[in-house]
């Protein structure tokens, strides 16, 4: 129960740290990722990368997005089925976008839907070691399983301002740590224990 805690004090912190950033500010620092990492990000053309469309203060990785589509990627955006699950659908040119829950837009039910190899990963905060706090929802913990279960490795790469970042995040067996993570100050890597 400490962890469930201590992470819930965490995650409320770093939000509003986030929260503090002017909307100014936020929309400098989402050009700036968008700037680093655009072309260091690994992948190959065709290869699925699933991003979002930011809500309240998240960064805005759209400008990053089409950047990666223009070196290939097919790209895919998160939508609540219910309570428990997210899938991933394909962004295609002129298909329209629907109100997918929790304030964002997405594509709707008759767009492909894809197991990326590639997950842009919205958090709340995150510690130099790669280890993540969501929400609190756990869609994201239940979709990389879900892609685990099907032999999928997709690489995780969470999205963050570096006023996020925290010194230690604590660690439960469910918990799948990031592969790297992409704030303001560059595309940070890190070693994931094999």
């Amino acid at each position: 129960m400490d962890a469930k805690i201590n992470k819930l004090q965490l995650r409320k912190a770093r939000l509003a740290a986030r929260d503090e950033i002017p909307v100014g500010d936020r929309i400098e620092k989402s050009l700036l990722m968008a700037d680093l990492a655009s072309e260091i990000i690994a992948f190959e053309p065709g290869e699925v990368i699933s991003g979002f469309f930011p809500i309240k203060t998240e960064a805005d990785i759209r400008p990053l997005m089409h950047r990666l589509k223009g070196r290939g990627a097919r790209l895919c955006l998160p939508v609540v089925l219910d309570r428990h699950t997210i899938e991933f659908r394909e962004i295609a040119d002129g298909m329209p976008m629907v109100d997918t829950g929790f304030g964002t837009s997405g594509p709707g039910s008759a767009a492909p839907v894809l197991d990326p190899d590639v997950l842009l990963v919205p958090l709340s905060a995150f510690d130099a070691t790669g280890h993540r706090i969501g929400y609190g929802a756990g869609y994201y913990d239940r979709a990389i399983a879900k892609l685990y279960a099907k032999g999928r490795s997709p690489r995780l790469i969470g999205i963050a301002f570096d006023c996020q970042q925290v010194e230690t995040i604590p660690f439960e067996a469910h918990d799948v740590p990031l592969d790297a993570v992409l704030t303001e100050s560059g595309l940070h890597m890190f070693q994931k224990d094999k």
